[in-house]
């Protein structure tokens, strides 16, 4: 007798599989996607590309934001985080400085599709941090603020009610903010006032008053929290910290400011695994490596440059593959994407530089999968 159950449950299965998004069959085929903006002034856009097994790049098209950038040369956002990718690669989530909106984006494979687009609660984001159904932008325009949104249905951004939150004082130039992997605890970059500002997030996705930390060194760029939520924190002060956060929102400092022997290292990444972290140094266009302990602690690699770019690269973020194995450095000022491969021991191998980007154009904020 045939049994016409079995049949139609083999058959259901392989259509899921056939339908299954590009996404979760690049995974499985070590592929995966690089993701840049241009920033902008009229009609902002993604700039996307498929990462093949060995790191190389692919052009796969362009995808309006529904936005506008801030234009301007090298740099304009003066910021790390302007396009957000969330950690199972499904959804990206990019500014629009000039709109004063932030968009969210479904990712299948190196193809997007624009979801929605909603005001920011601020003046020129240029920020965006995510964890599991939590989205926090930063606004750098006026003295600063941050605002939450809640990912509901299948990409869509609620505004959290009464989440907007002012930062430190006045003219604070507020560049990074991160969401620590527990979600308990948002932490901000201001490199005008030498603070990091720490905010205790509620369940409900609402923010306390601001506790401001002075910073351990001059002007701290980018802030971002390891897999065990340690906060490493660097600038253009050209050094890198680690801070533990503690329950009255203040911080303890783990790791003292260690040199990273470059020039303008405003931009980090750390690796999926929490094993290392890297800076971007756009002023003499390399990285720096350095090892972080199990309690955030940080130790230089070798001789602590790892990686070098062509010069006046203007290397102004960095982005990793999701497995960890790839590195991506935004060169804004040639419109090209550095492209290295990372080693057992930390060091990085330059594989190549991919042309094509339009060179000093305002690009900024790189993501990759």
């Amino acid at each position: 007798m045939i049994n016409h159950k079995f049949f139609f449950t083999a058959g259901l299965l392989a259509s899921v599989i056939l339908a299954m998004p590009l996404s979760r069959a690049a995974a499985q085929d070590g592929q995966g996607a690089v993701f840049v903006m241009t920033n902008a002034a009229s009609n902002n856009q993604i700039n996307a590309y498929v990462r093949l097994a060995d790191g190389s790049l692919e052009s796969s098209g362009t995808f309006a934001t529904g936005g506008n950038g801030s234009g301007g040369t090298v740099d304009p956002l003066h910021s790390q985080g302007s396009l957000t990718l969330s950690a199972d690669h499904r959804l990206l989530f990019a500014v629009n400085a000039g709109s004063g909106t932030v968009s969210s984006f479904a990712v299948d494979g190196a193809s997007l599709t624009l979801l929605d687009t909603e005001a920011t609660g601020g003046s020129s984001p240029v920020s965006i941090t995510q964890v599991g159904d939590l989205v926090y932008v930063l606004n750098s325009g006026g003295n600063g603020s941050v605002s939450g949104f809640q990912v509901i249905g299948n990409g869509h951004l609620r505004p959290i009610k009464d989440s907007t939150r002012t930062l430190s004082g006045t003219a604070s130039t507020p560049t990074d903010v991160a969401l620590s992997p527990s979600r308990q605890f948002l932490a901000v970059a201001e490199s005008a006032t030498n603070m990091i500002d720490v905010f205790r997030v509620y369940p409900n996705g609402t923010l306390s008053d601001v506790v401001a930390n002075p910073s351990a060194s001059a002007t701290p760029f980018d802030v971002a929290f390891t897999p065990r939520g340690a906060l490493i924190v660097d600038g253009t002060s050209n050094t890198i910290y680690s801070y533990q956060i503690e329950q009255n929102q203040s911080l303890k400092t783990i790791t003292g400011a260690l040199p990273t022997e470059g020039l303008a290292s405003c931009w980090n990444v750390i690796l999926p695994n929490g094993r290392f972290v890297y800076t971007d140094n756009a002023g003499t266009s390399n990285q720096s490596g350095f090892a972080i302990g199990a309690n955030g602690s940080l130790t230089p690699l070798g001789d602590t440059i790892v990686s070098s770019n062509p010069d006046n690269s203007g290397n102004l973020d960095i982005a990793v593959s999701s497995d960890g194995h790839f590195l991506y450095t935004l060169n804004a000022a040639t419109g090209s994407i550095g492209v290295f491969s990372v080693q057992r021991d930390g060091g990085l191998v330059d594989l190549d530089q991919v042309d094509g980007l339009p060179a000093a154009a305002g690009l900024n904020g790189i993501a990759a999968y």
